[in-house]
């Protein structure tokens, strides 16, 4: 499967799907197949109103320098990088596998569980999220590629970029396009009607973070796609098929062969919920983070009216005020897969991932400069301001 929809920077190309330009901007000339370059959508957001065209125009050629200068730079230094980590990983998962297998003693359960943790954590956030939006397709190693990449998380890759770098790259945060504001479970956006069942928006959230990768394989299904007809019953056939052997594969690896060695030892039990443990907190910790990085205080949503007729710069600005970052330090960066510089992504998801440091303060002083939001704050304040939203819109709105 090739994946190219997760470049909607469109300096290169535009996202897989990406529409043509729309009646508003028809006479506005551009490249094909991608965003017009000039010109104006129906609507701008609140937080860009105050921006002319033209100063949209500059602030895309600008982010578009940024980019360039990078992929200039880009070489040695950033294979050794990801090739290192696969490394780190690979050993904390094979001696965290291997200590488990004697994890009848607490000492060995703890620090067996532990690796196995990190583990799977770096394989999720810096290696299997990046590496399957390309981030690293340049190398042409077909070990580090975004069409062989098989990640250790239960949804399959192919349901995962089309969900995610297909439509959430392209409609980020567009309300009734990208169901990613609330993975239609939780209502997270007061445009969202509100319903009885909201009610329960805290419980669901709790219980979701846990076994995330499982609301991910569910959510990658589009079953409300499907019972609305715009799903074919042959793509959810298909699409079920892989995850069953997706989901076999995972079972058979966490929790019968790793659990079925230990038995020799007498630590089956504990090997299992070693393996279960390592589980959640992977899931927990992808949960915190992936949430932290479009509904903290901040971020803004859009209407279908603000993407249409919109422009590279247009394009930009949407990506820069509807996400946000989060503040702490490069092990900090490293375990969340960089998403903690969830701005940059968004802006360059086809980037390599150890890039975005280094293109943060640039972002960042051109958001000031264009009078633009620059969300950004410490790991706690962004989960507690997402924990806030979960609580408020649980509640119906207030009557006017």
């Amino acid at each position: 499967m090739t994946i190219v929809s997760d470049k909607p920077d469109v300096s290169e190309e535009a996202p897989k799907g990406d529409p043509s330009p729309s009646k508003a901007s028809a006479a506005v000339k551009t490249r094909p197949g991608a965003l017009a370059e000039s010109g104006s959508p129906l609507v701008r957001p609140d937080a860009a109103a105050h921006l002319s065209d033209e100063q949209v125009a500059e602030l895309g050629r600008e982010l578009d320098a940024i980019k360039d200068d990078i992929l200039a730079k880009r070489g040695a230094s950033d294979a050794a990088y990801i090739r290192r980590v696969i490394k780190v990983q690979r050993g904390l998962e094979i001696t965290g596998r291997a200590t488990l297998l004697v994890s009848k003693h607490k000492a060995a359960w703890v620090a067996g569980t532990a690796m196995l943790s990190f583990a799977k954590i770096l394989e999720n956030m810096e290696l299997g999220h990046n590496i399957l939006h390309g981030q690293w397709d340049w190398m042409r190693d077909p070990d580090i590629h975004s069409t062989t990449w098989d990640w250790d998380f239960v949804t399959p890759t192919r349901s995962w970029q089309h969900t995610h770098n297909d439509l959430h790259h392209r409609w980020t945060n567009v309300v009734g396009k990208d169901n990613d504001i609330g993975y239609n479970l939780l209502r997270m956006d007061p445009s969202q009607e509100w319903k009885p069942f909201n009610l329960g928006n805290p419980l669901y959230n709790a219980i979701l973070a846990p076994v995330f990768e499982w609301g991910i394989a569910l959510y990658d299904l589009e079953l409300p796609d499907y019972k609305e007809g715009k799903k074919s019953k042959e793509a959810m056939t298909r699409d079920l098929k892989a995850l069953g052997l997706k989901a076999l594969k995972q079972f058979t690896k966490d929790y019968a062969a790793t659990p079925a060695v230990a038995m020799l030892t007498g630590s089956g039990k504990q090997a299992l919920y070693g393996t279960l443990t390592a589980n959640a907190v992977r899931n927990v910790w992808a949960h915190a983070i992936i949430f932290c990085g479009h509904f903290p205080d901040g971020t803004d949503t859009f209407t279908e009216e603000m993407v249409e007729g919109e422009t590279r710069g247009d394009w930009y600005v949407r990506q820069m005020i509807g996400s946000a970052n989060i503040s702490g330090s490069k092990f900090m960066h490293l375990m969340s897969g960089n998403l903690s510089h969830q701005i940059e992504h968004h802006l360059f998801p086809d980037l390599p991932s150890n890039r975005y440091a280094e293109v943060a303060p640039k972002v960042q002083e051109i958001c000031k400069r264009y009078g633009l939001p620059y969300t950004t704050g410490p790991l706690l304040k962004q989960v507690g301001s997402t924990w806030a939203k979960v609580f408020k819109l649980a509640l119906p709105p207030k009557k006017a």
